[in-house]
């Protein structure tokens, strides 16, 4: 339509969410479909964070909170950051937002003006380059094939970076691959930085929790201290916590960012859910022993779907070191031709085969920046992986 924005025309909607919908539209139908789409924990949000949200609605704790966040809810994400990660902050450095989109979208649209760039590395979430996009900078796409383990070399680094660039985006465990990068690789690539002070650090650190095989996460401004005033530490409660539907997102920062992060706040959303946030400061500061039982549910599900999808013929399965996503390449179907006499000619095609032949939603690698490959969610129940699994394992053996 004529009277829409320009900007709308260099972006587009959440494949990720457009395959999650789509699922549930078919299953609403009466279709027998798997959804292996969405980045959403199965597990229900701990007993105590909801009877704490419970106790914010009765004593009227419904009102209107701080822009970025309550003093309870600040005080508990600087107590959180100095317990795990061993950063120091004050109130006055933390931001709190309707979700962890949100809170990167705010530092985003505070910081570029048109034409700076922003590094990120593929495959990426879906949302960076659009919010980059959106804010009128340019994203700088850096490929991490699987033969580097998805994880960006500092030699590729030192390469992406020009005078125009403002922002890295990193994203440790990685959604979609499930990568994560040792102490020793993070110190690789902040050696880079460290010599190019105009360059930023957004750590998307949303799946911190969330890392198996005695994996140790670290996150960048503590690794190296001398970036602590260049980088945006981000987090949220939705994963680690099976918080997705409080949309309650965070993050520790200089506390000019964090200033103009509200700013842009209270001109669009106002402040998050004051339910929600009591909620947040509950899950924060109580305790963690229910994720020590989840991870080792999550651990025994990526297991079983690497070895299940490492079975199917055409395709290949690394295993992750954190999150909950498989990446699979599906380069070994590429040219094959279903039992209707289609043509598999790209991971999209690949992802329509399997939802209209065996009911399984995936999201194809096109969304993720690098192909042919494609993302499985192994954030629900064991049965159901092992039903969907099964069922790729027969699509794949169904091609010609």
């Amino acid at each position: 339509m004529a009277f829409l924005a320009r900007r709308l025309d260099s972006i587009k909607p959440s494949p990720t969410i457009a395959v999650t919908n789509k699922a549930r539209e078919l299953k609403a139908s009466g279709h027998d479909v798997i959804g292996l789409g969405a980045g959403e924990p199965d597990f229900d949000t701990p007993d105590h964070v909801k009877e704490a949200a419970i106790k914010a609605i009765r004593a009227g704790q419904t009102k209107y909170t701080a822009v970025d966040g309550t003093p309870e809810l600040k005080a508990a994400i600087v107590a959180k950051f100095k317990r795990e990660n061993g950063l120091d902050y004050t109130a006055a450095q933390i931001t709190v937002g309707t979700g962890g989109k949100q809170v990167l979208y705010n530092a985003l649209m505070a910081t570029l003006d048109a034409g700076d760039e922003v590094v990120i590395t593929a495959p990426y979430w879906v949302s960076y380059p659009d919010m980059v996009l959106l804010a009128e900078g340019v994203p700088v796409i850096v490929d991490c094939p699987e033969a580097r383990g998805f994880k960006l070399r500092p030699a590729d680094l030192e390469c992406a970076i020009t005078p125009r660039t403002k922002w890295l985006i990193l994203n440790s465990p990685s959604n979609p691959t499930g990568a994560a990068y040792t102490e020793a690789e993070l110190k690789a690539l902040t050696d880079v930085l460290v010599r190019h002070p105009h360059v930023h650090v957004m750590s998307d650190d949303m799946y911190e929790h969330l890392v198996y095989d005695d994996f140790r996460f670290t996150t960048p401004a503590q690794v190296e201290p001398r970036l602590y005033d260049r980088t945006l530490t981000c987090n949220g409660v939705s994963k680690a916590y099976a918080m997705t539907g409080w949309r309650i997102g965070y993050a520790g920062g200089p506390a000019p960012l964090i200033k103009a992060m509200g700013v842009i706040q209270s001109q669009s959303t106002s402040n998050p859910s004051s339910v929600s946030q009591a909620a947040a400061v509950a899950a924060l500061s109580g305790p963690l022993d229910f994720i020590v039982e989840r991870n080792k549910a999550f651990k025994e599900r990526r297991d079983l779907v690497v070895a299940m999808l490492n079975q199917a013929k055409g395709l290949r399965c690394p295993k992750p070191e954190g999150a909950f996503y498989v990446y699979p390449s599906c380069a070994g179907v590429i040219g094959r031709t279903t039992p209707k006499g289609a043509k598999i000619d790209s991971s999209e095609a690949f992802a329509t085969y399997l939802l209209e032949s065996e009911g399984v939603a995936v999201v194809h690698g096109t969304a993720f920046g690098l192909d042919p490959y494609f993302r499985i969610s192994y954030a629900t129940a064991t049965e159901l992986l092992e039903d969907a699994c099964g069922r790729i394992q027969r699509a794949c053996a169904n091609l010609r």
